[in-house]
């Protein structure tokens, strides 16, 4: 499996590159830095680079899901 592809699904990364964010995320690098610079995406400097916290993805697909009144069906 090619390196990128493998750091992209690799869970036990704490912070990701904008890139790898936007591919979990399934959006564009364009879209990934619009959602940070508006804030709904936190992401921290680390040196001169911009990381995404990994934990950051999975609490804005759930505020997004509130937002939109989303309920999950109980199986």
């Amino acid at each position: 499996m090619p390196e990128a592809l493998t750091a992209a699904i690799d869970p036990t990364l704490v912070a990701l590159t904008v890139e790898e964010a936007a591919r979990r995320l399934g959006v564009g690098r364009t879209t990934m830095f619009a959602l940070i610079r508006t804030g709904e995406v936190p992401s921290i400097p680390i040196g001169r680079l911009r990381r995404v916290p990994a934990e950051a993805l999975t609490e804005y697909v759930r505020r997004r899901m509130q937002e939109s009144g989303f309920t999950p069906i109980a199986a």
